[in-house]
C-alpha cells in the first residue's frame, strides 16, 4: 500500500471554494492507507451500535414513558432530523478546517448527547439527548467518505468503501442479542454504556490515525466568512419537509395532507437556492448537480435507502402480525438479513472497481425489485423459512449496490470539494431513509382503514417499495463511473 500523502496531489482552487495556500493539505503522518481505513471503521461502529441498540429499546421506552406510537416515532426522528441537516455542514467545514478536527468535535458532541440520554428521567430530556447525538453522529459518514475518496485511487476506491461499510452489518449481526440481554436484565439505560465505550475508542483512534490539516487560514477567518445563511435556510427547508411528512404529530393534520407545511417547505427551498446563487463561497455549490454522475448516484442511493428503510419498517410488523413471532424470533430473522448484507457489501465495491459502478448497482436493484415483488405476492400462510430466505436474498442484493453508489458519487469530485459533496450526497441518501417508513406506513394504514386483510395491506406497501426501486434502476441506467 502507498502512503496516503502520495495520493493527494495538489490542485488549483475551484470556483466557489476557499483558497488553498501552500501547505494547506491533509497530512497522514506516515500512516498507511489500510491503517486509516480501519481507523475510520471505529466511529462508524459507534453510529451503527447506537442505531441498532436504541431500536431494540424502543418498545421498552414506549412503555416506560407511556407514549403513543406517534410520539415514540419522534425518538427516532429527533435523532434523524439533526443528523440529516448537519451532514453537509461537517462535509463543507471539513474541507476548510480539516477533517480530523471536525471528527473529534462531532464525536465529542455525540458523547455529550449519549450522557444526556443515559441520565434522562423525562421524555423531553431523552429527546434532547437524541437530538444532540444526531448532531454529533452526522460527522462520521461524510467525513469518512471524503477521506477514503481522497486516500484511495479510483481503481481501489470501491473495495475500500465496501470494506468500510461492512462494519455496519457486522455490528448489526452482533448487537441485537446483546442489547436485548441488557434491557431485559438490567434496564434500557445500560445500552448507552457500550456506546460510550466505543465513542471513547473512536476519539483515541481518530486522534492517532485520521489526517490533520495544516492551513494558513485561521479558524476564526473560516468561521467568520462561512455561509451560515445557507446553513440556516437548508436546515429550515429540511425541517419543514420532515414536519410535513410527520404532520399528524406536529399539526394534527393527516400525514401528507397539511398543505401549509408543504408551502413553507417549498418557500424555504426556493429561498435557499436563491441565496446560494448570490454567494461568492456558497455552503452548497449548486453547480455540483451538473455532474450527472453525482446526481444520478445521489438519487439512486436515496431510492435504495427508501427500499431498505421501508422494508426495515415493515418486516418486524409483518412477522408479528402475519406470523405471530416473538421479539426474540424476529431478532433472529433480522440477524439473517444483516448477515446477507455483509456477504455482498465488500464484493460490490470490488466489482465496481473491476467493471464500473453501474453493473453491480443494476444487479443489486434487480435483486431488490424481485424480492419486494416476491413479498407483494407472498400469501399469508407461506412457511416462515420462505420469508427468511426472501429477506436474505434481499440483503444480498442491497449489499451489492451500496459501495458502488458511494464510489460513483465521489468519482468525478475534485478534492477541494470532497467533503461538501460527501455531505450533500449523504443528506440526499438519508432523505430516502426518512421517506421509506413514512410512505410505507401511510399505504399500510390506508389498506387497514379500507378493511383489507392485514396480508393484503402489507402487499400494497411492498408494491410501493418495488415501484420506488424501479425508479432507482431508471436513474442508474446512465451511470458511467
Amino acid at each position: 500500500m502507498k502512503n496516503a500523502s502520495t495520493c493527494l496531489p495538489s490542485q488549483p482552487p475551484l470556483p466557489g471554494s476557499w483558497p488553498s495556500p501552500g501547505g494547506d493539505t491533509e497530512q497522514f503522518t506516515g500512516q498507511s492507507n489500510r491503517t486509516v481505513l480501519i481507523s475510520l471503521m471505529v466511529p462508524f461502529t459507534m453510529v451503527i451500535l447506537n442505531l441498532t441498540m436504541f431500536g431494540i429499546a424502543l418498545p421498552t421506552l414506549r412503555d416506560t414513558f407511556h407514549t403513543s406510537a406517534e410520539v415514540t416515532a419522534w425518538l427516532v426522528t429527533a435523532y434523524m432530523l439533526p443528523f440529516m441537516i448537519t451532514m453537509p455542514l461537517y462535509g463543507r467545514l471539513g474541507d476548510e478546517l480539516g477533517k480530523r478536527r471536525l471528527f473529534l468535535a462531532g464525536i465529542g458532541i455525540f458523547l455529550v448527547g449519549t450522557l444526556l440520554a443515559l441520565v434522562a428521567a423525562t421524555l423531553p430530556l431523552l429527546l434532547l439527548g437524541r437530538a444532540v447525538q444526531g448532531v454529533g453522529a452526522a460527522c462520521v459518514v461524510p467525513l469518512s467518505m471524503a477521506i477514503i475518496s481522497q486516500l484511495f485511487p479510483a481503481q481501489e476506491r470501491g473495495k475500500a468503501l465496501g470494506t468500510w461499510n461492512s462494519v455496519g452489518p457486522m455490528t448489526a449481526i452482533a448487537t441485537p442479542f446483546m442489547a436485548g440481554l441488557l434491557i431485559d436484565h438490567i434496564g434500557w439505560r445500560t445500552i448507552f454504556a457500550p456506546i460510550l465505550l466505543v465513542g471513547l475508542a473512536a476519539v483515541w483512534v481518530v486522534r492517532g490515525h485520521v489526517p490533520a490539516r495544516r492551513s494558513r487560514l485561521s479558524q476564526a477567518t473560516v468561521l467568520r466568512n462561512f455561509d451560515w445563511g445557507g446553513v440556516a435556510l437548508l436546515g429550515a427547508a429540511v425541517t419543514a419537509l420532515t414536519f410535513y411528512l410527520s404532520s399528524q404529530t406536529i399539526t394534527g393534520v393527516a400525514t401528507l395532507r397539511d398543505w401549509r407545511l408543504l408551502l413553507v417547505t417549498g418557500l424555504f427551498f426556493l429561498a435557499f437556492f436563491g441565496w446560494e446563487q448570490q454567494q461568492t463561497i456558497p455552503y452548497i455549490t449548486l453547480k455540483i448537480f451538473a455532474d450527472k454522475t453525482f446526481s444520478r448516484a445521489s438519487f439512486s442511493a436515496a431510492t435504495r435507502m427508501f427500499v431498505m428503510s421501508g422494508n426495515g419498517f415493515l418486516v418486524p410488523l409483518y412477522l408479528t402480525d402475519i406470523h405471530h413471532l416473538s421479539a426474540a424470533a424476529t431478532g433472529i430473522i433480522l440477524t439473517l438479513h444483516a448477515a446477507a448484507l455483509f456477504v455482498t457489501m465488500r464484493a460490490g465495491g470490488q466489482l465496481a472497481d473491476r467493471w464500473n459502478s453501474r453493473r453491480p448497482v443494476l444487479i443489486g436493484f434487480a435483486g431488490q425489485i424481485i424480492m419486494m415483488s416476491f413479498f407483494a405476492l407472498l400469501p399469508g400462510n407461506a412457511p416462515l423459512w420462505v420469508v427468511a430466505a426472501g429477506l436474505m436474498a434481499h440483503g444480498l442484493g442491497a449489499g451489492l449496490s451500496l459501495a458502488p453508489l458511494h464510489r460513483a458519487s465521489m468519482g468525478q469530485i475534485k478534492q477541494a470539494q470532497a467533503g461538501m459533496a460527501a455531505g450533500l450526497y449523504s443528506l440526499i441518501r438519508f432523505g430516502g431513509t426518512v421517506l421509506g417508513p413514512i410512505m410505507t406506513g401511510v399505504v399500510l394504514q390506508q389498506g387497514l382503514n379500507q378493511g383489507l386483510l392485514p396480508i393484503a395491506s402489507y402487499q400494497m406497501a411492498y408494491w410501493l417499495i418495488a415501484g420506488v426501486a424501479m425508479l432507482g434502476v431508471v436513474s442508474v441506467w446512465g451511470l458511467n463511473s
